[in-house]
């Protein structure tokens, strides 16, 4: 595609990036590993993000200071997630923060744990998304979200366990194909090792490879 036939990026992703301090205390390794994980998980997402040609902004509520200088640098916009205990809370203000910056801008919420993602995957799904349109993606197991889209108006997330349905239960629409880099979220090893087949971004790689050291990620 030339740079005159490719589609205009009309999309804010927004991300809710917990301090990584604490994040992602199901992987079972040590807190050290999972801090340093759930870092490259999210700066991986979102390096991603950033690649994208359909993604015009990316904006990241995080409460970590010195995390959020690591995220500006990369190049996204940091702000203070104020309502910490509510992730629907946290990106109803990132969508409204989003729309105060950029207007014309439609806001996606995205899952920082994609540390496979591919920027081909977040067009492909993102391609599918008509003017105004509500609509999801599920998890790689059917059942939870890593991407939620709709109009500023209509923007009304329903993240938490059982999230697919309550999505389309609010009317949006799932979006289909394969975009198994989109679809595969890691809260777990498991979901690790099957992120890592199907490749992850260079920060992920780095720290998956110092694990792997001490026989955690074994088959």
């Amino acid at each position: 595609m030339t740079e005159l036939s490719r589609p205009a990026a009309r999309f804010a992703v927004v991300v809710p990036v917990k301090p990584p301090s604490y994040g992602k205390s199901r992987l079972g390794v040590d807190d050290e590993a999972r801090r340093d994980l759930a870092a490259a998980f999210a700066l991986d997402t979102l390096a991603a993000c950033l690649s994208s040609d359909r993604v015009a902004q990316v904006l990241v509520a995080t409460d970590d200071v010195g995390f959020a200088g690591e995220l500006v640098a990369l190049g996204c916009v940091a702000i203070p997630d104020g309502v910490s205990s509510d992730l629907n809370g946290t990106l109803r203000q990132a969508a409204a923060e989003s729309r105060r910056r950029w207007p014309g801008l439609v806001p996606v919420a995205l899952c920082a744990d994609l540390p496979a993602l591919r920027a081909a995957d977040l067009d492909a799904a993102l391609d599918h998304v008509g003017p105004g349109e509500a609509a999801y993606v599920a998890d790689a197991a059917g059942i939870g979200t890593t991407l939620y889209t709709a109009a500023h108006d209509g923007f009304d997330p329903r993240f938490g366990p059982g999230s697919a349905l309550a999505h389309e239960a609010t009317g949006a629409r799932p979006i289909a194909g394969d975009l198994i880099t989109l679809r595969r979220d890691v809260d777990d090893l498991d979901d690790l090792r099957a992120a890592l087949a199907l490749g992850v971004g260079p920060r992920t790689r780095q720290q998956a490879g110092l694990l792997a050291e001490t026989g955690l990620l074994a088959d």
